[in-house]
């Protein structure tokens, strides 16, 4: 059938259901290195990748042989970095304006992603800024906190000036708890936004229990297994897991102490606690082993911004005995699926060790609940919400 030339045609324009982004994800860490916001960040973007988003990860080269990756929907711009110090597997970003202003300049991407505030992600801020590139970032690190544990508390106040500056000039900054968000507001940072962390809830779960690793231990079914999970060293409040653990024993607990991870206090801690069990570094299939076969998390730190472990022990059904901060506070309800303690008061932590090591049933009551309130945390879930917040950026820009 032929139209005639003055037949009007109507064309509907169909907007697509989603709108596929081109993200660039700028980072100081990432796997194979083991800390919270490398294995947190991937992932999200791991995630987001899936959902059909085109990621480009700018990162410092790990070592000579890093050649990073390139696949469909996949990038990786490989940057100088250094080895920071005390933590030389670890690299910090050199500043690199001018590289960014550059790929950026030949391939545009809808959106910057800062993950950490170093001089790499200073720069990718400066150079963002110059494209007019709509910036997010994620506040991960406490910095300020973690200088109390290191003798500087005197650069507390310009630490805090520095990151106040980075975050505020971001279009949005997301943090992992609502009492972090709260604090940050006080100290005069902006447009902040609660994402929390999400977890592999099939990685970690509680069919992973191991009485076969129980008995490695000398643990019986009888025995409390103690598990503190994470690095070896001052800014974790080591010292106040080691006190535990040595005040549960005089009390004449059936107790048995693990610790998983490394670090600058493994020796002392090793000396303080001799008939300890150290795990040392683990890969996360082995991590979900031992959560599910502890009986409950340890978990005394007062620096963290989110503190994983929470909820990977959560989801493998062992309850966690924290202060009343980061993910803890969100997620523990006190004398239910776990046990929150006023940060102001460390004696109460062991004090409430005591009581909860007392009764087998109190603890096998919590660990019936503390599963099924983290189980909506899928990282599917998460990723949505960080997708809407990405679309928001760049619609507001």
């Amino acid at each position: 059938m032929e139209l005639a030339h003055d037949t009007p045609i109507t064309v509907e324009h169909i907007e697509p259901s989603q709108r596929y982004l081109r993200i660039a994800v700028v980072t100081e860490t990432w796997p194979p290195e083991i800390n919270g916001v490398a294995v947190t960040l991937s992932k999200l973007i791991q995630q987001l990748g899936s959902r059909h988003h085109t990621i480009q990860l700018i990162r410092p080269r790990q070592d000579k042989f890093d050649s990073g990756k390139e696949n469909d929907g996949w990038s990786e711009l490989l940057l100088k970095g250094l080895p920071i110090p005390k933590y030389p597997q670890l690299k910090l970003g050199l500043p690199s304006k001018k590289a960014l202003l550059q790929a950026w300049s030949t391939k545009r991407p809808d959106l910057v992603h800062i993950a950490t505030e170093g001089p790499l992600g200073w720069s990718a801020l400066q150079a963002a800024k110059i494209l007019r590139l709509p910036v997010t970032s994620d506040f991960r690190t406490n910095f300020h906190s973690y200088c109390q544990h290191y003798g500087v508390g005197w650069l507390t106040k310009p630490i805090v000036a520095y990151l106040r500056k980075f975050h505020n000039r971001t279009d949005c900054t997301m943090v992992p708890t609502q009492s972090m968000k709260q604090q940050l507001e006080a100290y005069g940072f902006k447009n902040l936004k609660v994402v929390a962390r999400g977890i592999d809830t099939t990685l970690f779960h509680p069919d992973k229990r191991s009485e076969l690793m129980r008995e490695s231990w000398g643990a019986t079914s009888a025995t409390t297994v103690l598990l503190s999970v994470g690095r070896l060293a001052a800014e974790k409040n080591l010292s106040l897991t080691i006190e535990t653990y040595q005040t549960l024993k005089a009390a004449g607990r059936d107790v048995k102490m693990v610790f998983a991870g490394d670090g600058p206090m493994r020796a002392a801690t090793q000396i303080k606690c001799p008939e300890a069990i150290f795990m040392g570094m683990c890969s996360h299939e082995q991590l979900a082993i031992l959560y599910a076969s502890a009986d409950v998390l340890l978990f005394p730190s007062l620096t963290e911004t989110f503190g994983n472990v929470t909820l990977e022990a959560m989801s493998s059904a062992t309850p966690v005995l924290a202060f009343d901060c980061a993910a803890a506070s969100d997620f523990i309800v006190n004398q239910s699926n776990g046990w929150l303690i006023d940060s102001a008061q460390p004696k109460a932590y062991i004090q409430r060790a005591l009581e909860i090591t007392q009764d087998p049933s109190t603890l096998h009551q919590a660990r019936s609940l503390t599963r099924a309130s983290i189980e909506h945390l899928g990282w599917c879930a998460i990723a949505q919400q960080v997708e809407n917040i990405f679309q928001s950026a760049i619609e507001n820009n």
